[in-house]
């Protein structure tokens, strides 16, 4: 090929779609070059004459290769339908607890609180509740309290009559009121003032609420889901949170794991925001290539499953060819070094067993030292952590007090 060498019209081939399977051949035929040619990604290396008996088997091998990538995306798309609860998806065990407390908080007409980093899924886990609850035919209403001053969060709450501020040219209801006899959810409840605080216990206390400049008092009668990804707990201590407000709000709570703890639902989700994006954009995505997949497993993932979903979209709209190589994910993720991100001015070498200890401390402290929870999370049996703990008398007198009761 004039311009070109086998090997640039590989590389080339396999830039265009990681996908495709190319069959190189030759004149020039030597072993080395086979190696090195299947090394590079190709699926074969034919030397010439073609011999037409080994060319039919390659291509038939290829053949059999693409129908068992159809049958693998078929089981793949009936293993989501089987993982996916109420738009949310996962098969961890961590998330599978989740769920089982989501269906069993969800038939009683009670408030719940939901705690988790940024960009876990709190909103869908609230919305999730709701529709499996008795008044799921009923309205959800949903505030951000993190994105609005406390008069208009007020306002947007408990409604206003017509003067009662500047602006306030008509008297509107708020959402405790839209959302009689169904859900609010209030969504970064540690960021309302105490005097916000105060008049949320009384909707809780007394079910009822005042709009803005009115004196009348209504009753109202709806369902509370709060959402935090701060220690409300740490909170209350410090004097930023209303400790009698904190009881009512975390009677039943539910927390809502990062997406580090659960690594093993990546491929799941990614094929369930495939299928979502493919179907906004007009696309036909089929999956990601190897060393895209591997930049993914790889991420410590601070953005949570959010940040994961921003990915495949903008993956989904730059990819030219039918996978998501690494060229179509950001920046940060191309670059080898950013996946040790957690490497400060103050990183040393560790053996092997300071990581392990370093590691099974976190997970016990996330666990809040449920040493159950823990070996779930870890993918080891619980006898397999406990001969850990034994190795490590230390960490293990560590955790002994607030994994005993839990354990």
């Amino acid at each position: 090929m004039a311009g070109m060498d086998g090997f640039s019209f590989l590389e080339e081939a396999l830039r265009i779609d990681p996908g495709v399977h190319v069959v190189l051949t030759t004149r020039s035929y030597t072993l080395e070059a086979a190696v090195e040619a299947v090394r590079r990604g190709a699926y074969d290396f034919v030397p010439k004459p073609i011999d037409r008996v080994r060319l039919r088997l390659t291509l038939d091998e290829i053949s059999g290769l693409y129908d068992q990538r159809r049958r693998i995306r078929e089981l793949e798309e009936q293993l989501l339908k089987d993982h996916e609860f109420h738009g949310i998806v996962g098969k961890s065990p961590v998330m599978l607890e989740v769920f089982d407390l989501a269906r069993k908080v969800a038939r009683h007409y009670t408030n719940v609180l939901l705690v988790g980093a940024t960009g876990t899924g709190k909103e869908l886990v609230a919305h999730a509740i709701h529709e499996l609850s008795p008044v799921s035919q009923q309205r959800m209403a949903i505030c951000n309290c993190s994105a609005l001053v406390d008069t208009l969060l007020e306002s947007q709450l408990f409604g206003h009559v017509r003067g009662a501020f500047t602006g306030a040219t008509d008297t509107r209801p708020g959402l405790f009121e839209y959302a009689n006899n169904g859900t609010v959810f209030l969504d970064e409840v540690s960021e309302t003032s105490l005097a916000m605080q105060a008049k949320l216990l009384r909707v809780i206390q007394n079910r009822e609420i005042q709009r803005v400049g009115s004196p009348e008092v209504r009753q109202v009668n709806v369902r509370l889901i709060a959402a935090t990804n701060r220690d409300l707990r740490a909170e209350v201590q410090t004097g930023r949170f209303r400790e009698d407000l904190y009881y009512r709000l975390s009677s039943i709570q539910i927390r809502i794991p990062p997406l580090s703890a659960r690594l093993g639902d990546i491929p799941l989700l990614v094929q369930f925001f495939l299928k979502k994006y493919n179907e906004s954009y007009g696309k036909q995505i089929a999956g990601l290539a190897r060393r895209a997949q591997t930049v993914l497993l790889q991420h410590s993932w601070p953005g949570n499953v959010r940040e994961l979903e921003n990915v495949i979209s903008s993956g989904c709209i730059t990819a030219a060819g039918e996978f998501i190589d690494l060229a179509d994910l950001p920046e940060h993720l191309q670059k080898p070094d950013a996946r040790s991100t957690d490497r400060g001015e103050g990183w040393r070498p560790l053996s092997l067993g300071e990581v392990r200890r370093h590691h099974l401390r976190r997970v016990l402290e996330m666990c809040q030292g449920n040493r159950l929870r823990a070996a779930q999370i870890l993918g080891i049996g619980r006898t397999s952590l406990y001969r850990y703990l034994k190795r490590d008398a230390k960490l293990n007198a560590e955790t002994a007090k607030s994994g005993a009761a839990a354990a």
